[in-house]
């Protein structure tokens, strides 16, 4: 009782044996612990593990997330940079071309795109301007009044400019010839009066001479206000008006007189009163007015219905809306038509109410007498700048001349908006900042803006005539810098010019460059500064030296960091076309000399030796700059006497093979032009397939070699002054300038050698040779220049440069005088084989520095 039943006992056989052993039930609890605990062990090990991974796998993830937006956070940042302005101070005051700051230079011909017009120096001008046709020539309407080639004008141009308060144009049409003077007077808060006189002659021997239409207009861009007054039933005799800067003015229209005569001329009027959405639209607007039911009646000869401007209905909002995507402010816009036969004088009068205590108006005598002063004046201080009368030029020659320094000046424009640009980061384009720019433009037909390459060059010219004037412009353009260091090489800032301008070149991409010629107007500033005497002598110039150089230092390390080459010390230009099925050869237009014959097939391993010059020359004038402002300048100095040292120069750009300075990348020189092959397919109209394209055929691989190309970009080591007088890789460049199968001809060094196997062959099918055969001005002026420093520095080639400087500078000044002559214009470019003017005209940018060479000044 009180045991209990345990089973059948089973016994093992060492128990039978007698031995000592641990009982079974004993040693499998034990290997059960031991299993429980190893078992925890690795589970909790399996744990530590899983919580490792997912530990990672949520650092990982907020290391994404934490990557992710600071990636969006970066290219959000590095899109937002192409349009973040400079952080140093502008150069320029807000102010400075204020009436109060800058009155003499307030009120101008900024309009270089119109055939005459004046505005102010400020963002939202009152311009003025001039349009005119001729009467009963038929049902076409000649109206001119935008500067175009296609109006096929006889000649055009100023014969007289000072940049500043006069100005006389002559305009010859078809059977007429118009002359178009203006001239300021000071006083008051805004910028003063000025006058126009416009002048019509006839110069063909028809017996009836032409009746003429001219279009006097003005008209506010956004903001100011006028009212036009009408006297004797239908002449519209002033416009009164007021806007932030001018605050109150008059416009008075006098009536035509005969000539010089006070002569009373019969004339009818009319007049048009309306709005405009843009000043890019005006001649647009006056088409749309246009009318035939009028009737020219005079006094004596038969009654004809001519064309005026009548009524104009402008769109409303929602159409301007559908039309350009975006709404505008409309803006007033007052046309006064006089219709009169020629010959005939009209006068047209601006006032300020601010100038209370002018003597008396400047009109009919008055004028005259100011306008005579006004050229006595001019032709004193060209005399005294230039010394071509000294020098032995006839007066036609003298003549010509001024014409091309005021065509320079009176091709000086005020303009105001942003440029549409882009980076890498951006899927779209973007505005940038809005800004001014006063600068001069290439030609006022083809390119009425500012090109950064050109305006370097232009302001060589006008340095002489007025170092002012250059100082603002340099400004203005370093004042566009944004915060990388990038200026937007061509400035299309407003309608008014984009206009002008085919839609693909409109957007700026902030990797491509242009040559940067500003330093070379620069580097004058700094000669003429020491030879003054230094900061006692011009403390104005070394505190606006101060101002500039923030900005140079970002300009010139832009250049520095984003156009390096391949290798040390070597540079290559950004931007060329990519599409190398369809040119020829794929241009470099961010080069400046955009056809001309670079590598074959572009790539990273290019090296540009032009660019190499320009960034010697570059360097030591900021070398200068440092020093003379008492800045750090040795890197500066280091990067110049690398750069221009001619063992570095020669390793990376001399070909031994073809005696030259040459471009290296992946080239040759097998390549043609030829039509592509299109199929057909058997019984298949032709016309329903594509035109057979001009494409590319390349007849031999590229390798990577030196560009066998010998021409303008041959010559930068000797252009730029980085050869050194006595290296005799000199007389091998004066070899080949003065062969005449080369680059020498009876008119100027040719763009690419003669015998050059792209020599004047067209790029792609609608794209004609351009930098290819024709001379060039701009790049003939530095090889004068170079050629006047050699001949005047000790070497073994003094002798041979000023033989081949007397030479070349007279071919260049003769035949763009005598193109002048023949033609009426300077031009763009000129044909190799005649010396004909060719391109774009007038031409009266870089073409202009043809006054440097007859004045020997560089």
């Amino acid at each position: 009782m009180g045991r209990q039943r345990h089973g059948k006992r089973v016994i093992s056989n060492s128990s039978k044996d007698g031995s000592d052993s641990i009982p079974h039930g004993k040693e499998d609890k034990k290997k059960d612990i031991a299993n429980s605990i190893l078992h925890r062990k690795e589970k909790k090990k399996k744990l530590d593990i899983a919580k490792l991974f997912i530990n990672i796998s949520i650092g990982l993830c907020i290391f994404s997330l934490i990557w992710f937006f600071y990636a969006i956070y970066m290219r959000s940042y590095m899109a937002r940079r192409i349009i973040t302005p400079h952080s140093s101070p502008k150069i320029l005051d807000p102010n400075s071309t204020s009436p109060a700051v800058s009155p003499h230079l307030f009120w101008g011909s900024y309009r270089p795109q119109v055939y005459f017009g004046m505005k102010t120096r400020s963002p939202k001008s009152v311009v003025t301007g001039l349009m005119w046709m001729r009467q009963f020539g038929g049902m076409d309407v000649n109206l001119r009044h935008t500067c175009e080639q296609g109006d096929q004008l006889q000649s055009y141009g100023w014969l007289m400019h000072d940049g500043m308060d006069f100005g006389i144009q002559e305009v010859r049409d078809t059977d007429f010839t118009l002359t178009t003077e203006f001239v300021k007077r000071q006083g008051g808060e805004h910028g003063g009066d000025w006058s126009w006189r416009i002048t019509a002659k006839q110069q063909s021997p028809a017996a009836q001479a032409p009746v003429i239409s001219l279009m006097f207009y003005v008209a506010t861009d956004s903001q100011g206000s006028l009212q036009a007054h009408i006297e004797e039933r239908n002449r519209l005799g002033s416009v009164t008006g007021s806007s932030e800067e001018l605050g109150q003015f008059k416009l008075t229209f006098r009536k035509p007189s005969a000539g010089e005569s006070s002569t009373a001329k019969y004339a009818s009027y009319n007049h048009l009163k309306t709005v405009s959405p843009g000043l890019e639209k005006l001649t647009d607007i006056v088409k749309n007015s246009l009318s035939g039911r009028f009737v020219y009646n005079p006094p004596s000869g038969e009654k004809r219905h001519y064309i005026a401007v009548d009524t104009y209905k402008p769109p409303s909002p929602q159409q301007q809306q559908q039309q350009r995507g975006e709404s505008r402010k409309e803006s007033d816009f007052v046309v006064h038509q006089v219709t009169v036969q020629a010959p005939f004088q009209i006068e047209v009068l601006f006032e300020s109410a601010s100038f209370r205590d002018r003597p008396n108006q400047l009109a009919a005598e008055v004028l005259t007498e100011e306008l005579e002063k006004r050229k006595s004046a001019f032709d004193a201080k060209f005399e005294e700048t230039f010394g071509l009368h000294r020098k032995g030029y006839t007066p036609a020659q003298i003549k010509f001349s001024k014409a091309a320094l005021s065509n320079m000046l009176g091709g000086m424009g005020y303009f105001y908006g942003q440029s549409a640009v882009q980076s890498k980061y951006n899927e779209y384009p973007l505005a940038y900042p809005e800004g001014p720019l006063f600068t001069a433009v290439p030609s006022r037909s083809f390119f009425p803006r500012g090109f950064l390459w050109d305006e370097g060059f232009h302001q060589l010219l006008i340095n002489k005539w007025d170092p002012q004037i250059t100082r603002e412009s340099l400004a203005h353009w370093l004042d566009m810098i944004n915060v990388e260091g990038w200026i937007p090489r061509e400035q299309i800032l407003d309608d008014e010019a984009r206009s002008k301008v085919p839609v693909e070149f409109i957007v700026q991409r902030n990797e491509n460059a242009n040559p940067p010629t500003l330093f070379l107007a620069l580097q004058k500033l700094v000669v003429s500064f020491v030879a003054k005497g230094g900061e006692e002598a011009d403390k104005d110039t070394k505190a606006y030296l101060k101002r500039l150089f923030p900005r140079l230092q970002t300009w010139f390390e832009w250049y520095n960091t984003t156009q390096v080459g391949p290798v040390p010390n070597s540079y290559r230009w950004r931007g060329r076309d990519k599409d190398t099925n369809l040119f020829l050869n794929p241009k470099t237009l961010t080069s400046g000399l955009d056809d001309y014959p670079r590598a074959s097939h572009p790539s990273q391993d290019e090296r540009h030796v032009d660019l190499h010059c320009w960034m010697a020359l570059a360097s030591g004038i900021m070398a200068d700059v440092a020093k003379l402002l008492g800045e750090p300048h040795q890197d500066y100095e280091k990067t110049h006497q690398i750069l221009s040292d001619n063992s570095v120069l020669e390793e990376l750009h001399w070909s031994e093979q073809l005696k030259t300075f040459a471009d290296y990348g992946n080239h040759t020189q097998l390549v043609a032009l030829q039509r592509e092959k299109v199929y057909v397919p058997p019984g298949q109209p032709r016309h329903q397939f594509p035109t057979a394209r001009l494409v590319r055929s390349v007849r031999k691989a590229p390798k990577l070699q030196y560009v066998n190309s010998l021409g303008y970009v041959s010559l930068f080591p000797f252009l730029l002054q980085i050869l050194q007088p006595d290296s005799p890789k000199l007389e091998h460049i004066l070899k080949d300038m003065r062969d005449d199968q080369k680059l020498w001809t009876r008119y100027g060094l040719r763009s690419l050698s003669k015998s050059d196997p792209l020599f004047m062959k067209r790029n792609t099918e609608h794209d004609a040779p351009y930098w290819r055969g024709p001379i060039w001005i701009n790049i003939n002026y530095l090889a004068v220049r170079a050629l006047h420093y050699y001949a005047n520095t000790e070497g073994p080639y003094k002798e041979k440069s000023a033989s081949l400087y007397q030479e070349l500078r007279t071919n260049i000044i003769e035949n763009v005088y005598s193109q002048y002559m023949e033609t009426g214009y300077i031009w763009e470019q000129y044909n190799d084989s005649t010396g004909k003017g060719q391109g774009s005209h007038p031409f009266t940018g870089w073409s202009a520095l043809c006054v440097l060479m007859m004045a020997e000044q560089y």
